[in-house]
């Protein structure tokens, strides 16, 4: 039972430290199927970006044109060296076009998770 309760915590602790990225983009109701193409082509590529945990591609089940990205990120570091990558020049040069308002941003701890 104590190495059982000691694992859960270890897992814990080690879930803490990602840093949880949100990337609010709102397109072109008429760029929304380019958008998703374009996204399709890279989201493994972008999974599997040293430091990245998580990607999720989330939409607003009341405006279908405005999407979230939802990310776990090993460090902020990490984060950066994708911002700063070739990866993310390419994917955002085709993205940013699409939209209609300024892409938002988030980068958060999660401070509580109830499962």
């Amino acid at each position: 039972m104590q190495v059982e309760s000691l694992v859960f915590i270890l897992e814990m602790l080690y879930e803490l430290n990602f840093m949880i990225r949100i990337v609010k983009m709102t397109f072109d109701p008429t760029k929304v199927d380019e958008f998703l193409s374009n996204f399709d082509e890279v989201k493994h590529l972008i999974r599997n970006f040293d430091g990245v945990e998580h990607l999720s591609l989330l939409r607003d089940k009341t405006h279908p044109h405005i999407f979230f990205t939802y990310s776990h990120w090993q460090s902020e570091q990490q984060l950066e060296n994708y911002r700063n990558s070739d990866l993310f020049n390419r994917v955002w040069n085709k993205t940013k076009p699409l939209f209609i308002a300024k892409a938002e941003a988030w980068s958060v701890d999660e401070i509580i998770k109830i499962s």
